[in-house]
């Protein structure tokens, strides 16, 4: 049993997918600053900050609500590295999506694994 958020490795990969958005949007005009990079961190962040508060919530129904809305927040930045790769697209966004994707998986994965165990309880 885990015994706390920070031995996830789905929160652990969060936060570095976070690092990796900082670093990829340090990259972009500056006219952005309060565009694509303001809404990209914000998702980012969004993340694992969602598994965290859920996973201290009182109950499993509560806790999958907030991985859903963590899986919700992974959707927004895909979709915003979509448009960054069209429109700056001399930058490197491989290392960011593939772990974006990792944690989309894991948080799959999770939510399937924890809405059985509700299903088991009913």
């Amino acid at each position: 049993m885990l015994k706390s958020y920070k031995e996830l490795i789905v929160w652990q990969k969060a936060i570095t997918l976070v690092e990796q958005v900082y670093k990829l949007t340090i990259s972009f005009p500056k006219d952005e600053q309060y565009g694509l990079v303001s809404q990209m961190r914000r998702a980012a962040v969004s993340i694992p900050s969602n598994i965290a508060e859920g996973s201290r919530r009182k109950g499993l129904p509560e806790y999958l609500h907030f991985l859903r809305v963590s899986e919700g927040s992974a959707s927004e930045l895909e979709t915003q590295i979509i448009i960054a790769r069209r429109l700056y697209s001399n930058l490197n966004y491989t290392e960011t999506e593939n772990l974006l994707l990792e944690v989309q998986k894991m948080l799959n994965v999770l939510i399937s694994k924890l809405e059985l165990k509700l299903r088991e309880r009913t």
